[in-house]
């Protein structure tokens, strides 16, 4: 008997049979039904109550309203994915108020210098948000890396407002979470806050100081 197969033996010995696993009652996170307008309502609320900011746009206008946000914060360059549908729309868009558009499409060890220097804002797709707590759902990919929303000091995100979901338990039913997970799966609630110096809080110390969201209705 191996000592993993002896320690659980003791186990079912001393609870006088097999272990069995409770059932799980998720009926505690359930919540009313709500409309898409309600929630993006109560994630706007949220999320700015934590200096994050959102802007309603349509398919037709966010690329529009995205030029106007950087202008206004005189941003000379902005990361954007190479292959995902946003980046194809930005590098295509007619918009000639936009700033330079760069790519992340080299190794780390040679982009990191710039990135960490040069980059004036990011825009990346999201997976989701989450009414209640005003989250944005992002999974990185090779194509939009996780350091894209954690380095230049703004970072946009781009939400579809059908994927705005009232609870993180419901996301995660919605999109079939159990199904397969990336390695890295990402939370953002506002920009980075830390409060680690004399307990108080502060935002933008270890990474984005602004977090904008172009809400897609």
């Amino acid at each position: 008997m191996s000592a993993r197969d002896s320690i659980l033996q003791r186990l079912r010995n001393r609870s006088g049979g097999e272990l069995s696993v409770p059932e799980c009652d998720f009926s505690v996170l359930q919540r009313p039904v709500s409309s898409v307008a309600e929630r993006i309502e109560q994630f706007q609320k949220t999320i700015e109550s934590v200096h994050g900011e959102v802007h309603s746009c349509t398919r037709d206008s966010w690329v529009a309203q995205l030029a106007d946000i950087l202008s206004a914060r005189d941003a000379r360059c902005l990361l954007v994915p190479g292959a995902h549908e946003i980046g194809r729309r930005l590098r295509e868009s007619e918009q000639d108020d936009l700033p330079e558009l760069l790519i992340y499409d080299e190794p780390i060890e040679s982009w990191q210098p710039h990135l960490f220097n040069n980059v004036d804002a990011s825009i990346t797709s999201t997976r989701g948000g989450i009414a209640e707590t005003g989250s944005l759902i992002l999974w990185p990919t090779p194509d939009e890396p996780r350091l894209m929303s954690l380095v230049p000091p703004i970072h946009i995100a781009v939400l579809e407002a059908s994927e705005l979901y009232a609870t993180f338990h419901e996301a995660m039913q919605a999109q079939i979470w159990a199904s397969g997970m990336p390695t890295n799966a990402l939370l953002v609630s506002g920009p980075s806050k830390t409060a680690d110096i004399e307990q108080t809080l502060a935002y933008g110390v270890h990474g984005p100081k602004e977090l904008i969201v172009l809400v897609i209705e």
